[in-house]
């Protein structure tokens, strides 16, 4: 078993649906308390209405500095310290490079890449008073391991995440921190949902495992990551797909 994380404070970045709603409730059901951190006030409340008193939220743009250091500081003060950041806001429209805008470009890269630096930025401060921390990226397979046309940006964004990961593991131990990333393959999630029943089938069909993965796979791996236990990891990622980028092609399915 792994140590209590009742009481911890932690902030769920992206928090109010999806894999992030996901990681709250995991969080919230071992009794931390957990602050949600979303643009969408409905589905904020929504989502805290789901799970228990210990579970609030601060409305911000992920991807804005001044937003993001005020809600970490708000959620920080509300719950006495910080000891766990989840960056985990992302977003992933489908659109080939070729018909793709700059602007959805940068929003891409914005919401899931710089608000990843900012969320551990207006951490820092919380970390380096309380003498530790621990900081969980949401990454993806997609851009890490493997590509899907029209997420050109998802996936850079993605992969970018790891880079930076490397580089804050070395700066953030001097806080007694550490910073590791949970890599999901298709998880049953709204925007998993929007693509169709047909992309849902075909994709739980070529998962070694026969089915799409659940928001509390991930949930469950960010919260080993916060945990006393892994208190000598960082800098690292692992892979929660139910085996999907093992196979070679689509004939190796056909031989389990």
């Amino acid at each position: 078993m792994l140590t209590s994380i009742k009481h911890k404070s932690v902030i769920v970045t992206g928090g109010s649906k999806g894999i992030g709603r996901g990681i709250a409730k995991v969080f919230a059901a071992q009794g931390a308390k957990v602050t949600l951190i979303a643009r969408d006030e409905a589905a904020l409340k929504k989502a805290c209405s789901e799970m228990g008193d210990h579970v609030r939220y601060e409305i911000a743009d992920v991807g804005d500095w001044e937003q993001m250091k005020k809600a970490v500081d708000s959620a920080a003060n509300a719950q006495g310290g910080l000891d766990i950041m989840c960056a985990n806001a992302g977003y992933f429209p489908q659109t080939k490079i070729v018909d793709m805008d700059v602007e959805e470009w940068d929003s891409v890269i914005g919401t899931n890449l710089r608000s990843s630096f900012l969320a551990v930025k207006a951490s820092i401060p919380h970390f380096e008073k309380a003498g530790k921390g621990r900081v969980v990226l949401t990454s993806s397979i997609t851009g890490a391991v493997t590509g899907f046309p029209g997420w050109s940006h998802y996936g850079a964004s993605k992969a970018g995440q790891l880079g930076f990961l490397k580089t804050a593991a070395m700066e953030l131990s001097r806080y007694n921190t550490t910073i590791n990333a949970v890599i999901p393959g298709n998880i049953y999630t709204e925007g998993l949902q929007g693509l169709g029943q047909d992309y849902l089938d075909t994709m739980a069909a070529s998962i070694p495992l026969k089915r799409l993965g659940a928001v509390e796979d991930i949930g469950n791996a960010a919260l080993f990551f916060a945990s006393d236990e892994a208190g000598y990891i960082t800098g690292q990622q692992v892979i929660v797909d139910g085996g999907q980028i093992l196979p070679e092609s689509l004939e190796a399915m056909d031989e389990i």
